[in-house]
């Protein structure tokens, strides 16, 4: 197409008298082009041609950098010279005489020292933040495995390491309607943990935990799931320092009515030897046990026999049994020649059964040194190693024939203090879980027996982490016992939340150990949270008083990488009304103890530092942070609003967001703040020029720009629309070439069919404000400007 060259010809004298009033400093107050158009057409047709000799690559690349408000010629320019150009450079050396050029030259050369020296310890700087996050991955990989292989159970961030659950998924009734994660046996107990957290959120008498659990196994439906959960129960009653002496009479008082129902079982599964008779009492019961199990004339059983059966054999199953006053009885019956006995009985049960004087305990501990040692009647010694804490290296292995009866003769052998051959309940400890350890109790094959041992021997951190290490089931029993005990503020807990599930503080004194409860939570709520997000809710209330995470609480933190996780905002945080109003989520359950305000805020923070820009908006808005919403919104539009409108695309969802918070915000009253809600509405204004445009409704569209005032179509608002430019917020800058090019291709369009003059104006006026505007403008969006313009001149 072939243009007027007189007409040109005007444009360009007029353009060069305008450059030279500038430069004169006769414009007054225009501001400097730093271009003349025949600077613009030569830089656009050079662009042209070098894009037609180079293929699309660096047009694509001038788009692309040019849409962000980069002139990518200009940068390439800059980099190639800056790689060329070396740093430092000494200055040519001048003569002493020149004392100008002296003192030029050695400040040049005090400014290239310095900025050599900055750059190197940029470089150390930045090396050594490298490695320092390196070793900081690597700490925290290295914790991840450790807590997983040595420490017990899967660790989220090692998949290979995770039990698999395939085999335990099912469907269950859930408002989410999908498939559950949770077994059979983790719903049961997760259903207690509702009933629970309920009672406790609504500020009342903390229910028995310890007990709702236990009531999940009665003895008929799994024995030995309902031994374990008993004698947790006896041990539910400890100070939350745990004494020994509290620790050792609860686990032998547990001891002795389990080996009382055996004599039971025993003796009713055999009436008709044991010849129990109508007595009641346990003197009776152990005397018929007798009969059934220890013969009278068993050899190597001394001084005789009582109502038929060997008397120490009837002192010491009574004493077996808890029952003091059924071997008092025994030693009566016995008469003078074990008067002895009977009287450190009685003195026993004047002490409440809990031990001997330390004067009586010598005297006996002598009498067994000398005599009774040599005795060939293995109850006999025992008796005396029971009474008195004789000889705690002896097994006795001719009557602790089980690991409840062994436990329980050293049970009585611990005392307080440490002295002479004394057995003490840490000695007791390291014995069990150190010297003999799990090979030694055959743990793999018979674990709740190992749990046993080191549970009622006062590890309970240690047993915990041993069973939660076998897997399931029994790691499932071992993650709710955990919490139970927690509740009772009976578990050494790490001080750092980040340490392994087991550990040892330096003021810890051997066998002692702390168990990671936060850890251990998050490790079993972690495979269900996804797919059951308000069980897995429930479980991280018990963290609520836990300082950490990415939060200072870790609760909060822990909703906040659930929420993201499970996606379910209004489940969880409540939802929105047209009224602005929140229906209440599953945390407000929680009551006062729980601020949800703070958790919505933390989490919306959570999304927006890892990029998560539309959730924290939603986020947000739910939080009542109106200027974090339009901020947000303003960010997330600013990148989409040139785009095509296509149906359900990221543009359209989010521009579709924005009017219906906009449209709420507006009627409610709301600010989100003066300039952003402007921004806010401006960038809505523009969106639909952008829709109006790709839908081919030119005229509309022009109608819609000149009504936003953002680029001129009249020659009387260049000036002022120039000189408000920088009101602009950059977000709405950064489209400014979008609008450029779509109104300028509208008015090309518009002169192809009808050359008028106005089309004409309107299009100089679009170029004098892009050659005026304090912006660089991408070098491809100005090539076309001028094109598109002179093709209508």
């Amino acid at each position: 197409m072939k243009f007027g060259e007189s007409d040109f010809g005007d444009l360009l004298a007029s353009a060069e008298q305008l450059t030279a009033d500038i430069d004169g400093g006769r414009a007054g107050d225009l501001p400097r082009v730093e271009r003349s158009l025949r600077h613009i057409l030569d830089s656009g047709q050079s662009l042209l041609s070098s894009t037609s000799n180079r293929g699309n690559q660096d047009a694509k690349a001038s788009i692309l950098l040019g849409s962000r408000g980069v002139d990518l010629p200009s940068l390439s320019t800059r980099i190639d010279s800056i790689q060329q150009t070396d740093l430092i450079q000494q200055t040519e050396a001048t003569p002493c005489t020149d004392i100008a050029g002296f003192l030029k030259s050695e400040r040049e050369n005090a400014i290239l020292s310095l900025l050599e020296e900055t750059k190197k310890e940029t470089q150390e700087t930045m090396e050594k933040l490298h490695w320092d996050s390196v070793y900081r991955e690597w700490e925290t990989d290295k914790q991840r495995i450790l807590a997983a292989v040595a420490g017990g159970g899967a660790d989220p961030g090692l998949a290979d390491l995770t039990i698999a659950r395939g085999e335990i998924t099912r469907l269950h009734d859930t408002n989410l309607g999908g498939k559950s994660s949770l077994s059979n046996l983790e719903l049961q107990y997760a259903k207690k943990v509702v009933q629970y957290n309920q009672t406790v959120a609504l500020g009342g008498v903390r229910p028995d935990l310890m007990g709702s659990f236990k009531s999940l196994f009665p003895e008929e439906v799994d024995q030995e799931i309902s031994v374990l959960w008993e004698y947790a129960s006896k041990m539910a009653d400890l100070p939350s320092s745990r004494p020994s002496a509290d620790v050792v009479s609860r686990a032998r008082s547990f001891l002795e009515s389990s080996y009382t129902k055996f004599i039971k079982l025993t003796v009713f599964s055999n009436l008709t030897n044991a010849g129990l008779g109508g007595i009641p009492g346990n003197y009776h019961l152990v005397r018929s046990f007798l009969n059934v199990r220890v013969p009278a004339t068993q050899p190597g059983l001394d001084d005789g026999l009582v109502d038929g059966v060997p008397v120490w054999a009837l002192i010491y199953y009574c004493l077996r049994c808890g029952d003091l006053n059924a071997a008092c009885e025994g030693a009566r019956q016995a008469g003078p020649g074990l008067g002895d006995i009977h009287t450190l009985l009685q003195e026993l049960k004047s002490s409440n059964g809990t031990r001997l004087s330390p004067q009586t305990e010598s005297m006996v501990r002598i009498q067994y040194r000398r005599s009774v040692r040599q005795s060939s009647d293995p109850f006999k010694r025992a008796v005396y190693c029971v009474l008195a804490a004789c000889d705690p290296q002896e097994e006795h292995s001719e009557i602790a024939t089980s690991l409840d009866d062994y436990l329980w003769l050293k049970l009585c052998q611990v005392r307080d203090e440490e002295s002479g051959d004394s057995l003490t309940l840490p000695g007791l400890q390291t014995l069990l879980s150190e010297e003999y350890g799990e090979s030694h109790f055959n743990a793999s094959e018979q674990p709740l027996l190992y749990f046993q041992v080191l549970f009622l021997t006062g590890q309970f951190e240690t047993a915990l982490d041993f069973l939660f290490r076998t897997g399931d089931p029994l790691s499932v029993h071992a993650v709710h016992l955990a919490l139970a005990l927690f509740e009772l503020n009976l578990l050494k807990l790490p001080d750092s939340i980040q340490a392994p599930l087991i550990s040892r503080e330096s003021s810890d004194k051997s066998p002692s150990r702390r168990l990671n409860v936060a850890r251990l939570v998050i490790l079993f709520v972690k495979h269900f949270e996804s797919t059951d997000p308000r069980e897995a809710l429930q479980y991280y209330y018990f963290l609520r008083e836990m300082k950490g995470g990415r939060s200072s609480n870790l609760f909060m933190s822990c909703v906040g990488e659930l929420v993201l996780e499970s996606r379910e905002f209004d489940l969880l945080l409540g939802q929105l009304m047209p009224d602005g109003s929140r229906t209440p989520g599953l945390v407000d359950k929680f009551g006062d103890l729980v601020d949800t305000g703070k958790i919505i805020e933390f989490v919306a923070a959570d999304s927006e530092d890892k990029g998560l820009l539309e959730d924290a908006v939603q986020l947000y808005d739910l939080a009542k942070k109106h200027a974090r919403v339009v901020e947000l919104l303003n960010k997330l539009l600013s990148q989409v609003i040139a785009q095509p409108p296509i149906s359900e695309s990221n543009r359209d969802r989010l521009q579709r967001q924005a009017i219906n918070i906009a449209r709420r915000y507006k009627n409610m009253g709301v600010s989100g703040g003066k300039d952003s809600t402007l921004t806010l509405f401006l960038l809505l204004d523009l969106a639909t020029f952008f829709d109006l445009y790709h839908a081919g409704r030119s005229t509309e569209a022009l109608d819609t720009l000149e009504r936003v005032k953002v680029v001129p179509l009249n020659q009387s608002d260049v000036d002022y629309l120039v000189s408000g430019f920088k009101l602009l917020d950059d977000s709405v800058r950064r489209n400014i070439p979008d609008v450029l090019l779509a109104a300028m291709s509208i008015l090309h369009n518009q002169y192809k069919t009808q050359p008028h003059s106005s089309v004409r104006d309107k299009a100089r006026c679009l170029i004098s404000y892009a050659g005026m505007i304090p912006y660089r403008l991408p070098g491809d969006t100005t090539s076309r400007l001028v094109q598109m313009e002179v093709l209508m001149s």
